[in-house]
């Protein structure tokens, strides 16, 4: 258990903590006002697969000029995909907020749209999903086939798209909402890489993380 003090102890002590947070938010503002002023490359054109088709990376943007792309891992073959991937993804039911700010955030995997239409229904997911299965779109922003996952944000001006940010691993948390609230918890996330005091709770990493078959039966066509 955290140690017991007075309120006006614990008062300070969330003081102190308050400056480092105050401190890391105003480091956070700076880092986004970087990324606003990114230099952006221009991509070549693609054609990747929906729901009804054929459709160009323009096209994705259903006339906005702002998107985002989580690019969902896929093994062909299974039947459960990433957990990371799919738990990740789970959290996005609610997306028309983007709306106010021109922008679409879609799903884009490396999996034959079929496939990937179905594994979608299977564990409950609510966002759009693409594939780039037949195009290099996935390998030429760092998700090629049997590779990571990753975000990447594109900019589209008429019918040219510009990729203007990229991250992968734990880069993607900033964008969930998960982790923050396990990580205001007095224990955290009890993953053993992390630093806790003596005698708290840890486990090994990942084993808290649902599987993705945990989340097709909180979620999925079957519930």
């Amino acid at each position: 258990m955290p140690p017991v003090v007075d309120a006006e102890t614990w008062q300070r002590h969330l003081a102190d903590l308050r400056a480092r947070e105050k401190a890391a938010t105003r480091e956070l503002d700076a880092i986004a006002a970087q990324r606003r002023r990114m230099p952006m490359v221009e991509m070549p054109e693609y054609t990747l697969e929906g729901e009804e088709g054929p459709v160009t990376l323009a096209d994705i943007f259903d006339g906005r000029p702002q998107l985002i792309v989580y690019n969902h891992m896929w093994f062909p073959g299974k039947t459960w995909q990433c957990p990371g991937c799919t738990g990740f993804t789970s959290q996005f039911t609610r997306l028309e907020f983007l709306d106010a700010y021109d922008a679409r955030f879609v799903i884009v995997t490396q999996g034959p749209i079929d496939e990937a239409l179905a594994y979608k229904r299977r564990v409950g997911n609510k966002m759009t999903w693409y594939s780039t299965a037949n195009s290099p779109f996935g390998t030429d922003v760092g998700a090629p086939p049997g590779g990571g996952f990753a975000v990447n944000v594109f900019l589209r001006d008429g019918d040219t798209v510009y990729r203007t940010w990229h991250t992968g691993g734990r880069g993607t948390e900033q964008l969930s909402h998960t982790f923050p609230l396990i990580d205001v918890l007095p224990y955290g996330r009890q993953e053993e890489w992390q630093d806790v005091p003596e005698g708290w709770p840890q486990s090994p990493t990942y084993s808290r993380w649902p599987s993705s078959k945990d989340i097709a039966t909180h979620y999925g066509e079957d519930t």
